[in-house]
Parts: C-alpha cells; structure tokens; sequence
C-alpha cells in the first residue's frame, strides 16, 4: 500500500529527490498542520463549552484554559500525534491505489501484519487525543477517578465512566480511521487537473473536510455505543479491579439505554471525534496538496552534475514512482505552454547532432503506451474465455495484424528498461506475477483452480480431453462449441448456460456428485469471486501516467509542425500513430465488456480519492482527443506516413471526423 521501499532505489538520483523534495515538502505540510492546532482547538473548546446563558462568561473561561499548564501540555501531545499521523501519512501513500478485486482480497489487507501495526498506532493516538479532549472539557470529564460517600458514610475512590467512555471512543475512532483508511484508499495521493495555489486548493476544500469529519465522527459514535452498550462492562470491570476502583450506585451505568441517552454525553463524544476526524484529514489535506506540487526538471543540463536530475533520464531511470508521475506531469505542462523548453526536446545534441532528448522521451510513452495495450488485450482475451485460464502462448498467437506491426514499428524506439513502474497492479495479475511464464495467465474473473473450493464441473472444462475419449483429436463444431456469453461467471452449472457438455469419460459417478463442499467452503468460494468493476478499475489504476504520456506526446508532435526545425519528430511520426490507433482499439473493445462503462457513484461522505475509480473514461477521451489533435494539424500530409492498411483505414476515420 505504501509507496516502494527506498531501499530499492539506492542511487543517486532517488537519493537527491527524497532528500530535497519528498522530505521538505512532507515537513512543510507537518509544520502548516502543528500551526493549525491552535485555532481548531480553540474552536472545539468554545463549542464543547459553550453556555447560551451566559456566552461571555464562556468565552473568558475558555481563554484562560487555553493558556493553563494542562493546557499547554496538551498542546504538546496533540502536536506529537500530528507528527506521528504526518509520518504515516509518508510511509503509506502511494499514487497507484492498491485495488481489492475480491472480497477476500480486502480482507486479507486488513488482516495484513503491517496493517495491525498501523491499526494499534491509531488506537494509541485516538486514546491521546480523547485525553486532551477531556482535559479541555473539564467537568464530569476530566479524571478517571473522583471521591464519593459510600451507604455507611464512609469516602472512597469511584470510577467516573464518562472519562471511561471518552477515552474507549477515542481509541475505537482511531481504529475505525484505520480501518476506513484501507476500505477507501485514503493513501491514495491523486493529481488534480487544473493547477492552483496550495492556498485555493486548501481553502477550496475545507468544507469537505467539515463535513467529512462530523460525518464520520457520527457514525463512529453510533457503532461505539451499540458496541459499548453490549460489552461495555468488560473494560468497566477490568478497569475498577485493575485500580481498586468501586462504582457509584446512585448513578446510571452508561452501557443502559438510561445511561447512553444522556444527550450531553453524546453531544461531547460526537464533538470529540469530529475533533479527532479534522485534525487527522487537516494533516493529510496539506500532505496531498504538498505532495502533487508541479516540479519543474531541466530538459538539458550544462553540467555533468545535474544530468541525472534532468527530464529524460528522469523518465527513463528507475525512479520512485511519485517521482515518474512528477516528471510525467511536467512533461504534459512544458508541452502545452513553454515554446523554449520544447526547443530543448527539439534540439540535436553537440557535437554529434542526434536527437538525445526526443528519442528519449518519446520512447518511455511509447513504452508506457505499449505496456497499456498488451494489458488490455491480456485483459480482454482471459474474459472472452468465460473466465478459464488461458496459456501465455496463446494469448500472444492470438495477436491481431495491427498490435504485431505496432510493436515491430516501436521495437527501435523501445531499448530495455525497468518493468517494476509498468506492471499491472498486483491485485489484477498477481498470481500469473508468481507462477511465471510457465503457469497459465491468471487474470481477473479468473477462478484458482489448485485451490480445494473450485468447482469440480469447471476443472472437467478446463482439464485435457483423454485419448480414449470420443473428444480427443477431433474438431468441434460450432454449434458444439457455442456458448451464452455469461462472462463473468464461474458457475457450477455449466450445461444450463449452454456450455460445452462434459465427455462421458469424465462424468462422475453417484458417489462424487454426493460430495458437495460445505457451507464454509461455499461461503468463501462467494467471497473469493472476483468484482468485475473493482477488476476494471485495477487496470487502469496507473493510468494517469499514461494520461500525461499522451498529452505530451500529443501536444510535441502538434508544436513541432511549426517548431520543429530538423524533423526529428518526423522519424517517430508513424510509430505514435500506430501506438495510438492499436491502445484506441484496444479500449474500444474494453468499453464493450459489461460493468465496463458504468460509471460508478463518487462518495462525497469520505476523504479517501476515488477519482481512479474514472480514470479509465479519462484515457478514453484523452485518447481520442491527442489523435484529434495530430490529425487536425497535420490534415493530408498524414497521407504521406507510412503505416499498415488497417492503420490508414482507422485513421480516416478522425480525418473525417467520423470517430
């Protein structure tokens, strides 16, 4: 979920990013948060203590607490946690969203070790921030412990169960923060498409921050109470033995329905964790606009020094991926609005006079583009299978003419590089990661067929046809063959969707059809399917690099019909072209797929991003216009390219404007 570990970026170029950019502008964001304490404190203190009766009175009151010794001293801690939430804030973001395709998939990240870890953190934190609340309320709030006078007269300590219960929400909201964080991806750092001011930026999305907070707080609260209100007297009795601490009987216990319908209890619980909720999405509110800053790299450098610190061997080293999207962005900027940077990807190198910069620039897209269509054309071809696991030999025999020459026509362009930044996401082919070139491609709405809950009917399909079975070595017809096109699932009833009937070798007898698995094994083989949008959505979740790549190749080869003074374009004309045409193809064909162009509903109640939930309809339409943009150029001359029949033939369709 984090972004990769530095330690496997230890050159020089890593080095001086993390060191002069990523770590500064974490420390800016933290130090704005720490600034920020102050007035929401004051904010939460005035409405947690707030007297209708007599409002100026408060307003003094809170004031001088403001300024006491407890007060100061929380203001310490609530500063440390906001270190602490900043840091985690740096190790776990990411800009490629970690995907769940499956319902066991997500459980399986909740449940991973570094996620307990991070869990607990957050529980620790929200104890601290639910005790500086209680300080700041005061009250019936503030300690643990108080005297009463027992039946007999006698003085004892009691336990006060409203700072309990604080304290126990505070910590349950920190771990339903976690919790949430992972279900809605809120490392996920997303790059917005119209540049602001980090102050309009923060200004702008303030409100949402409000109302995410106490929208959230509300419901954390009424999971807490229904919680507390079952179990509520485990913590209460493990604290008054632990203590020696004795319950006062002339008061309600808090886990009764007399006790929770105390409005001012709920009252100061809700404006705790909304308190809570709002530092925490402060804190990443500025990290995110910190992050995604633009950073400006230099085309070309006078200095061996700062060669590594430039744009095209950014692009093309292994870099972290923050930094790969960073350059990308850059890329698509210097090519819409800076004539004199676009010279320098122009220009020839000296002495030598080869276009260095632009054969290294066009070829990372290009890459990046070509990555993109065998992933789609993977992708489209396991689906149409109903499914079933399909060899990676005839995946690739089953290549179109188009997809072969554009990739014979980008081969010069394409020198070996770092895969690690274009891979699908794991949770989308993370068992064909595995198993190697050997293993069958496992791809999403694909089923695990090693694994023990598998359907006994799919594994008879997808198993080899016996040589003593009638079906062996004989060709199929296609009335045979044909089946519904149910494409996104696995079930056991096969001849009912009118699928190929099993052979009479391989029908299983009475005594196997007894055997049907079990409840459990039924109810995980359930969760185990795999979602057909959330699949969708892990393909395209590195797709705003791909985004950038074709506006910025768009936007150059547009510039360099009027700027290009030595044609180096012109040499890399056709196979953009062809790149284009074949990922256009390829979407298209993906769009066809049900769930695929459903556009899913964007929640507005959380911080976490969802906007890669639409990237795909983003490429889709960046796609088309970076063709529309060459094509409305260059007009005719487009004529004299050289490029395949069915390239030509597609491309007069956006000559035309007929696509």
């Amino acid at each position: 979920m984090s972004i990769y570990p530095n330690n496997m970026f230890s050159t020089k170029q890593t080095c001086w990013f993390i060191r002069k950019v990523i770590c500064w502008r974490a420390v800016a964001s933290i130090a704005w948060a720490v600034l920020l304490l102050p007035p929401i404190t004051a904010v939460f203190v005035i409405l947690s203590r707030f007297n209708l009766l007599h409002p100026i009175h408060t307003i003094t009151e809170c004031f001088s607490l403001l300024t006491s010794a407890s007060a100061i001293f929380s203001f310490i801690l609530l500063g440390g946690v906001i270190l602490m939430v900043g840091f985690l804030n740096l190790e776990y973001y990411t800009v490629i969203p970690a995907i769940a395709c499956s319902k066991i998939a997500l459980l399986g990240q909740l449940l991973h070790p570094r996620q307990f870890l991070n869990s607990l953190v957050h529980c620790i934190m929200g104890l601290i921030v639910a005790w500086c609340c209680a300080v700041f309320i005061g009250g019936s709030y503030e300690t643990l412990s108080y005297p009463c006078m027992q039946s007999d007269g006698s003085s004892q300590m009691c336990l006060n169960e409203y700072h309990l219960v604080l304290m126990l929400a505070g910590a349950f909201v920190g771990f339903s923060h976690s919790l949430l964080g992972v279900i809605h991806n809120m490392n996920y750092v997303s790059f917005h498409t119209v540049q602001q001011y980090k102050y309009l930026r923060f200004k702008g999305s303030l409100p949402l921050v409000v109302k995410c907070s106490a929208t959230q707080a509300l419901y954390s609260i009424r999971n807490f109470i229904a919680l507390y209100f079952f179990l509520g007297y485990i913590p209460r009795a493990w604290i008054c033995k632990t203590l020696n601490l004795h319950l006062n009987s002339s008061i309600h216990a808090l886990d009764s329905i007399a006790g929770l319908l105390d409005l001012s209890l709920l009252y100061q619980l809700w404006m705790s964790a909304t308190f809570l909720l709002f530092t925490w999405y402060i804190t990443l509110l500025l990290f995110r606009i910190f992050v995604t800053e633009v950073c400006s790299f230099p085309v070309q450098s006078s200095f061996n020094e700062d060669v590594h610190q430039c744009l095209p061997k950014v692009l093309t080293g292994k870099q972290p991926m923050i930094l790969k999207f960073l350059a990308l962005q850059d890329l698509a900027l210097l090519s819409q609005r800076s004539p004199s940077r676009r010279c320098e990807v122009f220009s020839l190198s000296q002495p030598g006079g080869h276009p260095h910069n632009w054969n290294a620039i066009s070829r990372e897209c290009l890459s990046l583009l070509a990555d993109l269509t065998q992933r789609l054309v993977a992708y489209h071809d396991t689906v149409a299978t109903n499914g079933r696991a399909k060899s990676l030999s005839t995946g690739s025999e089953r290549k179109t003419s188009s997809e072969t020459s554009v990739i014979s026509g980008t081969e010069d362009l394409m020198s070996p590089r770092p895969t690690m930044f274009m891979k699908t996401p794991a949770s989308v082919f993370s068992r064909s990661i595995i198993g190697g070139a050997q293993s069958p491609l496992t791809v999403p709405f694909t089923p695990d067929l090693d694994s023990p809950f598998a359907s006994p009917a799919l594994r008879r399909l997808t198993a080899p046809a016996e040589q003593c079975s009638p079906w062996y070595g004989t060709v199929q017809s296609p009335h045979i063959m044909r089946r519904a096109p149910k494409l996104w699932s696995t079930s056991t009833d096969s001849q009912a969707n009118g699928s190929l009937p099993p052979s009479p070798a391989s029908v299983p007898s009475p005594k196997q059809e007894a055997s049907k698995p079990s409840l459990l094994a039924q109810f995980l083989q359930n969760r185990k399917e795999q979602l057909p949008e959330a699949s969708s959505q892990a393909l395209f979740a590195d797709s705003q690099a791909h985004i950038w790549a074709l506006e910025g190749l768009s936007y150059l080869v547009q510039a360099s019909f009027s700027e290009d003074q030595f044609g180096v374009v012109q040499t890399t004309l056709p196979s953009i072209l062809s790149c284009m045409l074949v990922l256009q193809e390829a979407v298209d064909r993906h769009f066809k797929l049900p769930h695929a162009s459903s556009k899913p509903v964007r929640s507005t109640s959380s911080m976490g991003d969802s906007t890669y939930k639409t990237l795909r309809f983003a490429l889709r339409a960046t796609l088309k216009t970076a063709i529309y943009r060459i094509t409305t150029t260059f007009g005719d001359h487009l004529n004299a390219v050289q490029m395949s029949a069915e390239h030509r033939k597609r491309l007069q369709q956006f000559l035309e404007y007929k696509e």
